[in-house]
């Protein structure tokens, strides 16, 4: 949680922390500010003090609502540093970097970068920085046990957004099961009023919109995959292809709150019609992994034993699995979730290979829960995806519930 941070600075070597860029779609600065309209800022956090806000001079007041001390990059013009630089743009932003973080009295230590810039233009100004500043080193992660270790607990506040977030979503996905189940077919596809058949593009078109009059965006688009590409994990699915009776389609939906906030995490497989018996017995694997893993969940627990259970579980029901076999294409061939945030995919991780220690379920900790069985060659895939909540008492809560049916019912 944000209580964190400055332990975590500490624990980490880190005495100043600097985010750059908007305070939309840029969710380390806006883990700070809250979604509000500003465009370009810098936020700078000295270890132990609050943080001080640097905003352009039309944004002030929108740089206010963050609550921080804000101050106007009015104080620094722009135009006087390219003056003194000689007309070098890059060596004007690195000069007025410079003198901003004097005025806080930080000259050395160790500062933590982070944030949205193009990244020719921040290695170009950054680096005349540090020369600039020889005391002064500049840092960044691999693996992030700064801020993204804060961001994994949530506070109060933070999960009613992804509560929310959970309603509107599930909202969405209804409005599209009945969209789909309202339409007529003719030789097993799908088709509209006019007898032209329905197409995924379309589909996604509706769940663009009924998003947006939930208030949510859909920045990472969705995931509406059918037959074969439903066999392929991340296949968004082909815009042109037409839905037809029978085959497994794959529904990964994963908005956000409008201007970056919070997002929500969810996946349904459904059929149009029928199931044929082979899609019945795989989806009841993942089914039958899905609740084994609710039931073993425990809080504090390395996320990462959570997919050796499901890969264990997948192993004995004939499946191969990335346990035994990283590299596989077919069968279990992912992570069993992630963490969820004001990132699409935040600590804890899941992964057998590239967790750590602190990739563990915490009280406060929101994330997905996903297994899923991939046969791209047999023009088949089934995924079900909840996002889950580690309360302080112990308990798991599935944040939006949403029935699991296979089949969707067509006229």
């Amino acid at each position: 949680m944000k209580a964190d941070i400055d332990l975590l600075m500490k624990a980490q070597g880190v005495d100043v922390l600097l985010v750059t860029g908007p305070a939309q779609h840029n969710p380390m600065m806006t883990y700070f500010t809250g979604v509000v309209h500003v465009t370009n800022a810098d936020l700078v956090k000295v270890q132990g003090k609050p943080p001080v806000l640097f905003v352009p001079p039309m944004e002030r007041e929108e740089g206010a609502r963050s609550g921080f001390q804000t101050v106007s990059y009015s104080k620094y013009p722009l135009t006087d540093f390219v003056t003194d630089g000689g007309g070098d743009l890059l060596e004007a932003y690195a000069s007025r970097y410079e003198r901003l973080l004097r005025d806080l009295g930080i000259t050395s230590g160790r500062l933590a970068l982070y944030g949205l810039k193009d990244a020719g233009f921040a290695f170009s100004v950054f680096s005349r920085l540090e020369k600039r500043l020889p005391e002064l080193t500049l840092a960044g992660f691999a693996r992030d046990e700064l801020l993204l270790q804060a961001m994994m607990t949530k506070d109060d506040n933070e999960i009613a957004h992804i509560r929310r977030m959970g309603k509107v979503t599930t909202q969405v996905v209804g409005k599209t099961a009945d969209f789909l189940c309202g339409h007529r077919t003719n030789q097993g596809v799908l088709i509209k009023s006019t007898g032209i058949p329905l197409t995924v593009g379309e589909v996604k078109r509706k769940i663009n919109l009924w998003l947006a009059e939930g208030g949510a965006e859909n920045p990472e688009g969705t995931i509406f995959s059918v037959g074969r590409d439903a066999g392929i994990p991340h296949s968004t699915g082909k815009d042109a292809d037409f839905l037809r009776l029978g085959q497994t389609i794959v529904f990964d939906i994963f908005p956000c709150e409008e201007g970056g906030g919070y997002f929500y995490d969810f996946t349904r497989t459904w059929c149009l019609g029928f199931a044929p018996d082979e899609v019945v017995k795989l989806y009841e694997d993942v089914r039958s992994v899905y609740q084994s893993i609710v039931l073993k969940l425990e809080l504090n627990q390395p996320f990462w034993q959570a997919q050796k259970l499901a890969c264990e579980l997948f192993e004995s029901k004939g499946h191969v699995t990335v346990m035994s076999d990283p590299a596989a294409e077919s069968g279990y061939v992912h992570s069993l979730g992630h963490g969820l945030g004001l990132n699409i995919h935040e600590k804890p991780v899941s992964s057998l290979s590239t967790h750590s220690d602190t990739d563990i379920l915490a009280p406060g900790s929101v994330f997905s829960l996903e297994p899923g069985l991939y046969y791209p060659d047999k023009g088949m895939g089934v995924r079900i995806e909840d996002s889950w909540l580690a309360r302080t008492d112990g308990k798991f809560e599935m944040l939006a519930s949403y029935p699991t049916d296979l089949v969707l019912p067509i006229k």
